[in-house]
């Protein structure tokens, strides 16, 4: 009988153009909870208020507070295996992009160096009121400390309160990164569709491009996608299929 981690396997290392478009399950496995699973965030009494960008503006401590698990003690989490071995999929040439959702920088963690963050990134934080894009930015240490510690971070030139480079709900995704995204999707022959229930746009759209381009995709999820009568192989648990393809990595 064919051992479908092993034919992923072999998908992956003979494709042409294989990337990989990650959601927030990938994450649990290093102790984040997703946002839409039978545990997620959005389960959770006012968590839809985090990251509204009204709400933000209204009460820019609420999203400094309820963050704080899991955005500014992300230091004390480890990348997974699937981080690792999709980072090492990078440095052997498999993998040519990893497209994220994601915000919690644990691929970077995990090696991966081309990572396109469509839904921005906590790396920078900035004062969107000083005017000048130089001004007032600090990054993800310097902020983190601060939050740990209690404290709002704020823009030394102004005193205003700083925002993360998190794409919230009322705010446009990054032109940038989501034109590379689609740009990486049309090129793609394989693309790998990670923790991701495929239920939020644009993201949701993007293996939707490969599809279009004559490319396959590969669905490994805890729960149904939209998209899994098209998916080439579909499997669920992310753990099981990563240590497989780890392994694998290591004997090939």
């Amino acid at each position: 009988m064919k051992n479908p981690i092993h034919e992923l396997f072999n998908t992956i290392v003979s494709a042409h153009h294989c990337i990989a478009l990650t959601g927030a399950g990938v994450s649990t496995l290093s102790g984040i909870r997703d946002f839409r699973g039978k545990n997620g965030l959005y389960k959770d009494r006012d968590a839809e208020k985090i990251f509204d960008i009204d709400y933000f503006d209204e009460d820019p401590s609420f999203y400094y507070k309820a963050a704080g698990s899991f955005i500014y003690n992300i230091h004390e989490k480890e990348a997974s295996v699937v981080h690792t071995t999709l980072g090492t999929l990078e440095s052997k040439g498999f993998l040519k992009a990893l497209i994220t959702q994601n915000i919690d920088l644990l691929h970077q963690k995990g090696g991966s160096r081309r990572v396109i963050e469509i839904h921005g990134s906590p790396a920078i934080h900035y004062c969107r009121h000083c005017g000048d894009p130089s001004k007032g930015v600090m990054d993800f240490e310097g902020v983190a400390a601060l939050v740990r510690a209690g404290d709002v971070p704020r823009c030394t030139h102004c005193g205003s309160v700083l925002k993360p480079g998190i794409t919230f709900f009322g705010e446009s995704l990054p032109a940038k990164a989501l034109m590379d995204a689609e740009s990486e999707a049309r090129q793609a022959d394989l693309m790998l569709v990670l923790g991701t229930s495929l239920t939020v746009y644009p993201a949701a759209s993007i293996p939707q491009i490969t599809l279009r381009a004559g490319g396959h995709i590969v669905i490994v999820n805890d729960m149904e996608t939209p998209m899994d009568r098209y998916a080439s192989l579909r499997f669920t648990d992310l753990g099981e299929v990563f240590e497989g393809l780890a392994e694998l990595l290591r004997v090939s």
